[in-house]
């Protein structure tokens, strides 16, 4: 008896249709599982619709930097800077901040550091298996990306990149013309760059989510489009209160994102979640760069998409329910407009504006594997500026985990007991 057999009459459901839940679903249909995705929006409507395209392996370093702290109450207070925390969400920010703040200290940062290092390692070999059966493999361009410098001082430059290569990161430090060769369009102010060359992109991030999710519909996955509102664990499985109705399951994948927190507070998790709202701004700029280019000044990165240029990279802690504030978005033209200024950089008559809630933990580690108490129920949440990175390598270890094998990485550093 094959393993597709064994687990065929298992139904598993996995909540969320982002990336992340749609790598979970198909890494647990390749062990022959019955799996459901339920997502009140349908595939690829979050965050893995307007995200940066870029699957950022080199991100090693926690978010939680102590370099970081001087500068912190002056980026997060200035209106028109690439951080900002509305106002009115000041207070309630606090406790997530102070949490962030503790995890700068020596050992907590080399031990998140290292758990990102193994996670984003394995990141890319795990989408393989998964687009080469999906014969989607021209859809993860390997160009490398950019990360420019134009006023930074060279000793820090210097810094960073020991910083880098002393966690093995594969990278060149091009001076100007060698970074202009690469990139002819960007400006001659670029002093110098990283080129990180183990890295890729999408061409578009929506698609591409969308395209995986149409080869595991092909191989009789389905999707459910429905809101869950309540998850009830019991002895052998795990039945989830829908709008449409109760059903059951014999295991559940939570990978809902910056949501997650509202579907575990009744279990009595303690979850210290909250949304870093990225926004972006899409140019119909066509052939203006052939990979991701990031600005370590500007703090925002430009991809290359098959619709045009996307800007991304601003930050905004107002929570999950403000609306959009457009000015987020249209302040990126500016800084592109500076970097790549013979381009004609324009936002045309109608603006492709955007803004997404990244899950973000005060310590940069995402939430995966099994529920401390409750057995059947599984983590996949809280991955924040890379969930495109990491998704096919969490929803290998999801699906090791609850097959009973073991994990090709250790799960409890990135277990929700961190919290409880």
């Amino acid at each position: 008896m094959t393993l597709s057999q064994i687990n065929t009459g298992q139904k598993i459901a996995v909540i969320g249709a982002g990336i992340v839940g749609v790598c979970c679903a198909l890494y647990l249909q390749r062990k022959g599982y019955n799996v459901e995705l339920i997502d009140p929006n349908g595939v690829a409507q979050q965050c893995s619709k307007g995200n940066a395209g870029h699957f950022a392996t080199e991100q090693i370093f926690p978010l939680a930097d102590k370099n970081l702290l001087p500068q912190l109450p002056k980026m997060l207070l200035d209106p028109s800077g690439p951080f900002k925390i509305r106002p009115t969400y000041l207070i309630k920010a606090l406790p997530w901040f102070s949490r962030f703040v503790l995890n700068m200290r020596n050992g907590k940062f080399d031990a998140h550091k290292a758990a990102l290092k193994l996670l984003n390692a394995a990141a890319l070999d795990a989408y393989h298996p998964l687009l080469k059966a999906a014969g989607l493999q021209n859809m993860l361009l390997k160009h490398g990306s950019l990360l420019t410098f134009e006023r930074t001082k060279r000793k820090q430059i210097q810094q960073q990149y020991e910083a880098f290569k002393a966690e093995g990161v594969n990278l060149q430090w091009l001076d100007n013309q060698q970074t202009l060769a690469l990139e002819p369009k960007l400006c001659k102010q670029v002093s110098s760059s990283f080129y990180f060359e183990d890295v890729a992109h999408t061409i578009d991030p929506e698609q591409f989510c969308q395209r995986l999710a149409e080869y595991f519909f092909m191989r009789g996955g389905t999707l459910v489009k429905d809101q869950v509102e309540l998850i009830n664990p019991h002895v052998s499985g795990v039945e989830l209160q829908q709008r449409r109705g109760c059903y059951n399951y014999a295991k559940v994948i939570i990978a809902t994102g910056a949501w997650s927190k509202a579907l575990l507070t009744p279990l009595k998790y303690k979850l210290p979640l909250d949304t870093e709202r990225g926004y972006h701004l899409m140019l119909s700029n066509l052939d203006t760069l052939s990979r991701p280019v990031a600005s370590a000044e500007r703090k925002f990165i430009m991809t290359p998409m098959q619709s045009g240029l996307r800007l991304a990279g601003t930050v905004e802690f107002a929570g999950l329910d403000a609306p959009m504030d457009p000015r987020r978005a249209d302040s990126l033209l500016a800084q592109a407009q500076k970097l790549l200024p013979d381009s004609g950089l324009s936002v045309g008559k109608d603006p492709i504006r955007w803004m997404g809630c990244r899950p973000s933990l005060p310590d940069s580690l995402p939430v995966l594997g099994e529920a401390p108490r409750h057995k059947h129920l599984y983590f996949a949440f809280g991955h924040q500026h890379l969930g495109l990175t990491q998704a096919a390598i969490t929803g290998k270890l999801i699906a090791q985990q609850l097959a009973g094998e073991s994990t090709s990485i250790d799960l409890s550093p990135f277990s929700i007991s961190r919290f409880n």
